[in-house]
């Protein structure tokens, strides 16, 4: 476990079935998340009905951290796979880190690990071809662990039969 999830030590977990809503646009910032199990994702509903997801928390991953200091949420937190969060107020995670600088810069060193996996994101989703796509993923990650290419196909922004044609065209 990183330094910063020590800040959910002893702070109440949830249990949210899949496709519940842990939180929805423009509701008021008042809480933290760390996904303990399961994913969640933040989704921004379209004008079309479709949503468009910005991001999936999976466990021992910060949910919504963009809204660490807004008011409100920028889109909605829809459970994927029954999770397990925990849930911590707003003002004690700041004081937190007001009061423990070490836990402040572990999590400024995981933010902007996450900076970086979003720039690679985009720049493999730049890519034309499926085959790049796949090959620029693999070349950063190797093979993802037995039953996983779905959440590769979501990653790389293919969809999962299309990724499937090419892994065939890869095994003839």
């Amino acid at each position: 476990m990183s330094e910063w999830q020590a800040i959910f030590d002893g702070a109440p977990v949830t249990t949210f079935d899949t496709g519940a809503a842990i939180f929805r646009r423009e509701d008021p910032v008042r809480s933290m998340y760390l996904v303990r199990s399961g994913s969640v994702a933040l989704e921004r509903p379209l004008a079309d009905g479709t949503a468009l997801a910005l991001s999936v928390a999976r466990s021992g991953m910060a949910l919504a951290e963009a809204s660490l200091f807004a008011d409100t949420y920028h889109c909605d937190a829809v459970v994927r796979e029954t999770a397990e969060v925990s849930i911590l107020p707003k003002a004690v995670f700041h004081a937190t880190l007001r009061d423990r600088p070490e836990i402040a810069l572990g999590l400024i060193e995981a933010y902007a690990h996450t900076v970086q996996a979003q720039r690679t994101r985009i720049e493999i989703l730049r890519m034309r071809k499926v085959s790049s796509r796949l090959d620029a993923w693999l070349d950063l990650n190797g093979p993802p662990p037995e039953g996983h290419w779905k959440s590769v196909a979501e990653v790389i922004g293919v969809s999962p039969p299309a990724l499937y044609r090419e892994l065939a065209k890869r095994r003839s």
